[in-house]
């Protein structure tokens, strides 16, 4: 007897850990340092090395930002919420537990807009709260020995839990909630967004059930994961796991797992605590966090547009499509270099209408159209894009700035460059810093655009290669191309390619209506 397959679906929700940027601990005066620079332990004190008789002090700075989080996710602030200890013993705790929140948390409920190719989804929100980092452990292995180091200069950082619903099912959907996340911690300006610092820290539960319960399945946690590509191949490979385990008739483990990136599988690291191992009580060193309603209205007020709200201006003001505008203003640094470019563009619109006088008549000729908005989000989401990634380099640091970038746009727009030509010059712009104009007069790359001159040149293309003119005249017209290109060839790929096609065709309608049967 053949048994039915279970069809089966996964049920994911994702804690998502992310160090606020105060200069601060959460607890204590120690200043938050870039841990790939300061030396190990060189910004710890009695208090985040757990020493006893200290006394912690909440850092209003963090709370602020939590605050921002909380409200740009449209959560329920509490007026009061507790701070707890979350007891376990592990070498990167050095008091034996972490100050956190726990039954009252700083914010509840609230939801995350993410963007996937079908549309805008909601993802629910269950809780937002404060707690402090750990510290971080080094394990080395070698033949004779195996040892760990600890580093405390990260314990104590102020750590901000962002709780999801457990309600997505697709491992698109978690990337396209962690990126969405991400982007929003970048433009309040609480977090670097850099996962390869750990400055997020994304862990997805992942559990696999039938199609129509309602009992979750066994949940597994996946720790470690320092990007969305690690973070969308381990979700998919849980799912997969799970479901085979499942459809043998066996039990899923409630474990966390870490996930090796070179052979691309989980692995155990312990098994899943509950959360009445964790012993919480209330942190008797702490008063309660008490928020006032005019502090909410304060930092409400000072959100400014979220990604979101940036996702739809883009669309509506700049004409750009869904894909174009959801790359843009992923991140708040490449949104405000389009932004900025395009201002510029129009800037050097201005003053070439306004050089010619010919603002009453509203006749502009070909060098003075204004660059469409899509032209530039092109450039960028290609050409810069592509630099960036070669030199790993952060937009902040990018050559050319927006508005030697626009005027690049323009001197292709005007026939000065043709486009491959002008990739050559931004390479040159990227890494030298000069100017288009510069390179232009440096290097001879004007683009020939005088229609006499290239005249002559198609003219005495035809006059070289008689054979293949005879050959396209009579019927084979992928000659064109093989013409076109002996011209391009001739003029050193400088010459104004739409001007040489118009040129090249007027010039063979010419020989094949004064030459018949040529």
């Amino acid at each position: 007897m053949r048994v039915a397959r279970v069809e089966l679906e996964a049920v994911i929700g994702l804690e998502v850990h992310a160090e606020l940027e105060t200069q601060s601990k959460m607890f204590c005066s120690c200043p938050v340092v870039d841990p790939t620079i300061a030396e190990p332990n060189s910004a710890v004190c009695p208090i985040c090395a757990g020493m006893p008789g200290s006394l912690p002090v909440i850092n209003q700075r963090a709370v602020e930002f939590a605050l921002r989080v909380a409200l740009a996710l449209d959560c329920e602030i509490s007026k009061t919420s507790i701070f707890a200890r979350k007891n376990y013993f592990y070498p990167d705790l050095p008091k034996g537990y972490q100050i956190s929140q726990y039954e009252q948390p700083l914010a509840r409920g609230g939801h995350l807009p993410i963007l996937m190719d079908s549309g805008e989804s909601l993802v629910n929100i269950r809780r937002v709260h404060l707690e402090e980092d750990t510290g971080k452990l080094t394990h080395v292995r070698r033949k004779e020995e195996a040892y760990s180091l600890i580093d405390l200069n990260r314990a104590g950082i102020p750590l901000l839990e962002i709780v999801s619903e457990p309600e997505l099912s697709l491992a698109e959907e978690v990337r396209a909630y962690a990126t969405g996340l991400r982007s929003l911690l970048q433009y309040l300006g609480v977090n670097s967004g850099d996962m390869q610092k750990g400055a997020i820290r994304i862990e997805p539960n992942v559990s696999v059930r039938p199609i129509g319960e309602k009992e979750f399945g066994t949940r597994v946690e996946i720790k470690n994961l320092n990007s969305f590509r690690a973070l969308e191949r381990a979700v998919n490979y849980e799912i997969e796991r799970q479901s085979k385990l499942l459809r043998q008739g066996k039990h899923v483990i409630q474990e966390t797992v870490g996930w090796d990136e070179n052979r691309e599988i989980t692995f155990t690291q312990r098994s899943k605590e509950q959360e009445q191992d964790y012993r919480y009580f209330p942190e008797p060193d702490l008063p309660p966090l008490v928020i006032s309603s005019d502090w909410i209205e304060k930092v409400r007020a000072s959100l400014g547009e979220l990604p979101i709200e940036k996702f739809r201006r883009f669309q509506e003001q700049y004409g750009l499509n869904r894909y174009d505008a959801g790359v843009l203003i992923a991140e708040k640094s490449i949104a405000e270099y389009f932004e900025q470019t395009v201002k510029a563009s129009s800037s050097l619109f201005a003053e070439s209408v306004l050089s010619r006088g010919e603002i009453e008549s509203h006749k502009l000729p070909g060098s003075a159209k204004r660059t469409n908005p899509k032209v530039i989000a092109n450039w960028i989401t290609g050409e810069i894009f592509a630099l960036l990634k070669q030199t790993n380099t952060s937009i902040e640091l990018a050559r050319p700035t927006p508005y030697d970038l626009a005027r690049l746009i323009q001197l292709v727009a005007q026939g000065v460059l043709n486009k491959n030509t002008a990739k050559g010059v931004l390479a040159e712009m990227f890494m030298t810093g000069k100017q288009a104009d510069d390179i232009i007069t440096e290097r001879g790359l004007a683009q020939l655009s005088d229609v006499s001159a290239i005249s002559q040149l198609v003219e005495q293309i035809l006059i070289d290669n008689p054979e293949q003119v005879s050959e396209y005249l009579e019927g084979k017209e992928t000659l064109f191309r093989w013409l076109f290109g002996e011209v391009m060839r001739a003029a050193r790929g400088q010459a104004n390619p739409q001007l040489v096609q118009a040129e090249l065709e007027r010039q063979l309608q010419t020989f094949k209506d004064s030459h018949e049967g040529y």
